[in-house]
């Protein structure tokens, strides 16, 4: 039970929800980012290169010098100085999509709001430990949620994602990671923050 907890959760580990949201759109609603089907591998590599890799490096680096005992932040105090630096590298990559690299306005948008789901995240971790796994997952859920009206085709996915929504919560629960509380917080966080954004945003 505690492998498949494991599993579950490093698949959904937060740093990937970004890659999975664009392959979701890309692949669904590619009206909505605005990007070719030849260049959704491309921009999908940049995205998780972004996103995922260099956050990952971030924390190996955190790791190596001994800042953190391991990379599950189990501590909220071990999670502050990794999530600001974090944190400093969403904020980075927004403003390279925004400004300098060639991407539709809606890439651009959606990348803002995903930098505030981890601003969120941070602000939230100086007070409280939440679930950062079930705050990405509401995030991925309020960007799907009023993009429905504009693509039907999305009812279906977005209903998987709330579904992989519980799985993930549960693999939390099972790891004894969080309890409940924090997994609430967190989800409640991530749909409230996301969502808004579509909204001001859009």
């Amino acid at each position: 039970m505690k492998a498949a907890a494991q599993v579950i959760s490093f698949v959904f580990h937060p740093l990937l929800i970004a890659t999975y949201l664009v392959l979701t759109l890309g692949l669904i609603f590619p009206a909505m980012l605005m990007i070719r089907p030849e260049h959704l591998v491309l921009v999908t590599v940049f995205v998780f290169g972004f996103t995922f890799v260099m956050p990952l490096l971030n924390l190996w680096l955190f790791k190596i010098w001994g800042t953190i005992r391991s990379f599950q932040l189990p501590t909220q105090k071990e999670r502050i100085l990794p999530f600001v630096f974090i944190c400093g590298i969403y904020t980075m990559v927004s403003l390279l999509f925004y400004y300098r690299l060639p991407f539709h306005s809606h890439l651009n948008k959606v990348m803002i709001i995903i930098t505030l789901l981890v601003i969120t995240a941070t602000a939230l971790n100086f007070f409280i430990k939440v679930s950062v796994h079930s705050l990405a997952m509401g995030g991925w859920i309020g960007i799907l949620l009023p993009l429905i009206q504009f693509s039907p085709d999305l009812l279906i996915p977005t209903a998987g994602v709330i579904v992989l929504t519980g799985v993930v919560a549960s693999s939390r629960l099972a790891l004894q990671a969080h309890t409940l509380r924090e997994i609430s917080m967190g989800l409640v966080a991530g749909l409230l923050t996301s969502y808004g954004g579509m909204v001001l945003l859009f």
